[in-house]
């Protein structure tokens, strides 16, 4: 059996941190080194435990322009290491620009944390796939499935976030599941429906799935402003009722992030 995956964790959510701390005394197969909400005391730690891995928020004391996670990464590329530990950073902005900076600075993956299937076990369960990575092609072609996935899920999150479908909507979570599912099948002659998916997947009644995905989009549709729905949903809407349907609403934004990715 191989020695527990020596981890740090820099993040300066209190119950993160615990969440983290339970997880380790269930597992064999980690263990922290040490926990920190300080960049500085991460630099630290880094020097002192040589981890493995490190668990990297990057909106640390509460987004300040100084001690954040880009300041670690910073100051970690100048110790220029002989084995640089796996890096995974959490985080709670949805940015392709801030994506792209975070893999150029050496950053191994990135999880959202406002994303549906985000949780800790994730987080460190691929810390532990990346750490037994050897170049296998395989291996190399999960993490890239497993990445594709996660930014297919962050962009259909920051669309329901960009025109007020709440998180704590029902409907919410059948429409990302329903907009997922046409992104993953486009390609395919699949005769089963998004709803009937989702009937399958949740055990709920069609009519009970239809009527929640509806009234998501209605609570959108009463809240959100004009300007913001006429920019971030350009289709055509039926004037009699004024707001999408869920299959329109699907589509839609099945196609438009299909043609982002």
């Amino acid at each position: 059996m191989d020695k527990p995956m020596k981890l740090l964790l820099i993040e300066d959510d209190a119950n993160e941190c615990n969440i983290y701390r339970k997880i380790e005394k269930t597992r064999a197969d980690i263990k922290f080194v040490a926990i920190t909400d300080s960049n500085e005391a991460g630099i630290k730690y880094v020097k002192q435990y040589s981890p493995e891995g490190i668990i990297l928020d990057l909106e640390l004391n509460k987004g300040n322009a100084t001690g954040t996670g880009f300041d670690f990464l910073m100051e970690l590329k100048d110790l220029e290491l002989g084995n640089m530990p796996k890096i995974i950073v959490t985080t709670n902005i949805c940015s392709d620009s801030v994506y792209n900076y975070l893999h150029k600075s050496g950053v191994d993956f990135v999880f959202y944390k406002k994303q549906v299937n985000y949780s800790q076990e994730n987080v460190i369960n691929t810390l532990l796939l990346i750490r037994e990575y050897k170049g296998n092609k395989f291996e190399k072609e999960e993490l890239e499935n497993e990445e594709s996935k996660n930014n297919i899920e962050e962009k259909i999150n920051k669309e329901l976030d960009l025109i007020g479908i709440s998180t704590h909507l029902q409907g919410r979570k059948y429409l990302f599941d329903s907009i997922y599912y046409v992104i993953e099948n486009y390609d395919k002659n699949d005769k089963i429906t998004t709803v009937q998916y989702l009937v399958g997947k949740y055990k709920k009644s069609s009519s009970t799935i239809s009527r929640a995905m509806q009234n998501a989009i209605l609570h959108a549709w009463r809240i959100s402003s004009l300007e913001d729905l006429s920019t971030y949903y350009t289709a055509k809407i039926n004037y009699e009722t004024g707001v999408p349907t869920p299959t329109e609403f699907i589509y839609y934004y099945a196609d438009k992030i299909r043609k982002s990715i």
